[in-house]
């Protein structure tokens, strides 16, 4: 019996050793599982759920959550500390970057083009030059046909009907980029409304949507409006984008190609915040779009955690920018920003 028993305690030692042996890479893929939450921009909001879903086939463990709030509100949230990363198109200010008290590094993900969308039934297309735009936007003009929108579009057709202006209700980045670039070729728009990311429009008829999913739907629901969304916002919806004129004196609609002629010769400082007001070539109106990470974060894990999605983005998530209209991060860019954020990441 003696002996007996010794054999049973055998059999039972070595199959708990051998359950504990197979369960243990499940139990270590729990302990390391990690859940990230950032929130900011609408504009790149459909490429950081795209990324999101991605990701999660080279690395199961890693969940990644993103709300689309506005760059104001990613700001916001990342000095608070709220999120583990935040989303903005208009980069960080110094005294923004001051009251982040875990520090930030920027980090660009893409670039994009802002597409001028209007409804104007009977008119498909439709030129708007460095002059005409920003007063436009300014109050100068509040008649589709004015004498200055006749004149970019002769033998177009344009209504004696006022201009319903579509702008943003929050805080935006794709706002920045607009009113960054109309504010750089016109000195009175820069003077009367500047660029800024909440700017206070002083214009009639004035509707306000929320993110660009809602500047689009009230753009595509209200006959005679202009607003201004994220270009792959204005494809989706099959809204028509006008054609904007260039430095060159080109009038140049919104693309994918356009964005990256604009885009190629920016030069990206040792913080990575460039600010892109009228680019020599392409189209005129680019810009950025960056995650803001934390230098320091509550937990090893949790660092790691935010390395390995940096990482993924900036090497295999940039295969899928092209596919939803946003340009990629150069190269030379992308090495510099990893070593940034792998040394300092902790």
């Amino acid at each position: 019996m003696a002996f007996l028993s010794t054999i049973l305690n055998r059999v039972v030692a070595t199959s708990v050793i051998t359950g504990a042996v197979a369960l243990s890479p499940m139990l270590s893929a729990i302990a390391q599982a990690e859940t990230l939450n950032g929130a900011g921009a609408t504009f790149p909001a459909p490429l950081y759920e795209k990324y999101a879903r991605e990701v999660k086939k080279k690395y199961p463990d890693l969940k990644v959550n993103y709300q689309a709030i506005g760059s104001g509100g990613g700001i916001r949230q990342t000095i608070a500390g709220t999120v583990d990363f935040g989303g903005s198109d208009a980069a960080m200010k110094d005294d923004e970057i001051a009251k982040v008290k875990n520090g930030v590094i920027l980090v660009p993900t893409a670039g994009g083009a802002v597409s001028v969308v209007y409804n104007l039934p009977g008119v498909n297309k439709l030129r708007l030059s460095r002059t005409t735009l920003p007063d436009i936007f300014s109050g100068k003009i509040t008649k589709w046909d004015d004498a200055k929108i006749k004149a970019d579009n002769p033998g177009v057709n344009l209504p004696n009907s006022p201009i319903k202006f579509v702008v943003r209700a929050d805080g935006s980045g794709t706002t920045f980029i607009f009113t960054n670039h109309l504010s750089a070729i016109n000195g009175y728009f820069k003077g009367r409304i500047g660029a800024n990311t909440a700017p206070k429009w002083t214009l009639p008829n004035v509707l306000k949507g929320k993110g660009n999913p809602g500047v689009a739907a009230l753009v595509r629901s209200t006959p005679g409006s202009i607003g201004y969304v994220e270009y792959d916002y204005a494809t989706k919806n099959k809204l028509n984008s006008a054609e904007v004129q260039n430095k060159k004196g080109e009038f140049v609609a919104p693309s994918l190609a356009a964005a990256n002629s604009a885009l190629s010769t920016v030069k990206f400082p040792d913080n990575y915040r460039v600010f892109i007001g009228d680019p020599g070539q392409g189209y005129p109106i680019v810009g950025l779009t960056w995650m803001m990470v934390y230098k320091k974060y509550p937990t090893p894990a949790k660092a790691e955690a935010m390395k390995k999605w940096i990482n993924w983005v900036l090497k295999d998530g940039q295969q899928y920018n092209d596919d939803l209209n946003y340009t990629k991060i150069p190269g030379d860019v992308v090495n510099r920003v990893l070593q940034t954020v792998n040394s300092n990441v902790k």
